[in-house]
């Protein structure tokens, strides 16, 4: 049994922040708490209101009150609300120890309520400066998306707290949207309707998963690694993009990823930026305009390039307090109306 509010939610963000430094509002007021059942598909956890206090005390799956997942290593034959999916059914690439709470790479499923399903998929991939994974990002996107009708999956990738760095954080925002598309026609769910939302270092992922996809290894005895990897389109929050351009570079955030002293060439190639061409799929990016940690013109430049390539973009960019706001209505409802114009 989890310690969760069964008062549906209305506005989602109005009542949980999912940020390190939110704008200046007022606070909301205590949600009571009472003692309910799980989450089922008829009451999913994406209707189930969530103090920010329990977000903050989530395990590593992004489950609540201290859950205990089974880590399925096999894709289910159904998905079930709170699922948790292992990436690889063995040891992932580069793989260092076995503590499933950071060697795994897994997804955690955030189901819709019960016919509201559209059968298009979010991934999500909270921010943490390739340090730690965010829940306060990743467990408000999730119920945010399943809300309004949009299977999310929530990514827990590998971090430089747990000693790792390139390529791993890649090679799992990867093959989560692989691992994904592979698995959409079975849970019925269409393969071709698969997007990415990143937060700040995820959004840093998510751009690097839709500049540098590829279509598939047709040989591969792994029927997963066989599908594309290119997201069907792509929401940036707040955004790392460059690690080549100093004055612009969240250098926490680069060290993570690379190390303290990693080559011209890996800095150019993971400013993703500089990767955008005319096959990047739509995007939809969110920066403030108030942000110290990660200079607005991440944002800037990246929509710059998409302008130059010609690739569909909407870019909200005004100020909206500082890096980390989260889940806010501030471009939260702005972006389902995209996403409805993409028919997800």
């Amino acid at each position: 049994m989890r310690i969760l509010s069964v008062v549906l939610i209305s506005l989602f963000a109005s009542s949980i922040w999912a940020a390190t430094d939110s704008p200046a509002l007022p606070a909301a007021p205590p949600t009571p708490l009472a003692v309910v059942a799980p989450a089922t598909a008829d009451a999913p956890f994406a209707l189930v209101s969530v103090t920010l206090a329990q977000i903050n005390a989530s395990s590593p799956y992004f489950l609540v009150d201290g859950k205990t997942a089974e880590l399925l290593a096999v894709a289910p034959a159904r998905l079930a609300d709170l699922q948790v999916l292992r990436l690889w059914p063995g040891r992932a690439p580069e793989q260092i120890g076995d503590n499933p709470d950071v060697d795994v790479p897994t997804l955690t499923v955030f189901l819709p309520p019960t016919g509201k399903a559209t059968g298009a998929v979010m991934v999500v991939i909270p921010g943490g400066g390739y340090d730690h994974v965010s829940p306060r990002e990743g467990i408000p996107a999730g119920q945010w998306l399943a809300k309004n009708g949009i299977t999310a999956f929530v990514l827990k990738y590998r971090v430089s707290r747990s000693n790792y760095h390139y390529p791993a954080e890649i090679d799992d925002g990867v093959r989560a949207v692989r691992y994904v598309r592979a698995n959409a026609p079975a849970w019925g769910l269409d393969p071709n309707r698969i997007g990415i939302i990143g937060f700040s270092t995820g959004g840093h992922l998510a751009s690097t998963i839709a500049t540098h996809f590829d279509a598939g290894k047709p040989d591969s005895p792994d029927p997963i690694e066989r599908v594309s990897s290119r997201p069907d389109l792509h929401i940036l929050l707040y955004p790392v993009v460059t690690l080549a351009d100093e004055p612009l570079v969240e250098k926490g955030s680069r060290n993570s990823l690379l190390g303290p002293n990693p080559s011209p060439e890996l800095e150019e190639l993971l400013s993703n930026d500089r990767q955008v061409t005319q096959d990047t799929p739509p995007a939809f990016v969110v920066a403030s305009t108030q942000d110290t940690t990660v200079p607005v013109a991440n944002s800037d430049h990246y929509t710059d390039a998409l302008a130059k390539n010609k690739v569909p973009y909407v870019y909200i960019r005004q100020p909206m307090g500082g890096h980390g706001f989260g889940v806010t209505d501030a471009w939260s409802g702005q972006a389902m109306a995209w996403l409805r114009t993409r028919k997800f």
